[in-house]
């Protein structure tokens, strides 16, 4: 049946590397060349917009106080995104003119709290165009904790498209089975999975999930070259001194429901990866194991999921 098919394409793309209007025009492109191949979803990469920190890395960002990693964070948490702001409003838009779903990963400034600390926020926008959930990292890895807030449960949410049930999960988070386990949980049979790049990342994990769950798991990462970085960056000479030609190579990859590859991880190539997924081939596999189905104890075993947004102040007005 044709509701069990859903074309779907990754946008494996690079930044316009902290300039978030010129990322976000370069989002709506994306968007459009999948329309014209009529997909019903698209995927983006983690924290694509706008894009990555990899300065950490290259300026000595652990040293305490330091002016460069200070002036470098202003600068990317003012090209992050307040989504109560409309900043985007031409993304869902677009999502609703051409009735294509997005998994898009931004660097988000949260007005819950305070507006200056940011998140690596994994934003779901349905056909219609609405925002459906925003998911907040849960914990950022090693040095992103250097600029990156923890998040919280409230985006740990699935949602119906055609006869899939879709969910996502940012990088790291995607080796935690607790937070995989809750989207079982909730019916998920299509798993998204963003990464800032590289398939390091992505070519063990994408197929261990999608083998553990019996679903499609699709890794989405972007690309980042030493010639991305744009000579009129704060501190543009520091970060470029040590930085390797390759830093992000991509490895977008999807894995099939019973773990092999239906795409296996592209490298170095920009674009679009589109595919057809279909529905029966998760049925046929959760036939024999279904990790919060029929396989389950949960008289043994249960997981307690905290879903409430966090925030460090409630008012009664």
């Amino acid at each position: 049946m044709k509701n069990n098919l859903l074309k779907v394409a990754l946008a494996q793309i690079s930044p316009v590397w902290l300039d978030k209007e010129k990322t976000i025009k370069k989002i709506e492109n994306s968007i459009l060349d999948a329309s014209k191949e009529n997909c019903e979803l698209i995927v983006f990469g983690e924290a694509l917009l706008p894009g990555y920190p990899f300065w950490l890395a290259l300026t000595d960002g652990a040293k305490w106080d330091l002016k460069v990693n200070k002036e470098i964070h202003a600068h990317y948490v003012c090209n992050s995104i307040t989504i109560e702001k409309g900043e985007l409003d031409s993304v869902c838009k677009l999502a609703k003119e051409h009735n294509i779903s997005i998994y898009l990963g931004i660097m988000e400034r949260a007005q819950n709290r305070g507006g200056h600390s940011i998140y690596a926020s994994l934003v779901y926008i349905n056909q219609g165009g609405e925002i459906k959930s925003v998911h907040r990292k849960l914990q950022p890895t090693y040095d992103e904790r250097l600029t990156w807030a923890p998040g919280d449960g409230n985006g740990l949410q699935v949602h119906p498209l055609k006869e899939f049930t879709v969910g996502g999960l940012n990088c790291w988070e995607n080796w935690m089975p607790l937070p995989r386990t809750a989207l079982y949980g909730l019916g998920e049979d299509l798993h998204i999975a963003v990464w800032p790049g590289s398939d390091h990342n992505t070519k063990d994990i994408t197929r261990f999930i999608a083998r553990e769950s019996r679903s499609f798991v699709i890794s989405v990462s972007s690309l980042m070259e030493k010639s991305d970085f744009a000579e009129d960056l704060p501190h543009y000479d520091k970060i470029i001194k040590d930085a390797p030609d390759v830093l992000a190579n991509g490895g977008s990859c999807i894995a099939s429901p019973n773990g092999e590859w239906l795409i296996e991880p592209v490298l170095h190539k920009e674009g679009l990866i589109i595919e057809t997924l279909d529905f029966n081939r998760v049925l046929e596999e959760r036939q024999n194991f279904d990790a919060v189905g029929h396989y389950s104890r949960p008289d043994v075993t249960k997981l307690h999921v905290n879903r409430e947004r966090q925030s460090t102040v409630s008012f009664d007005d």
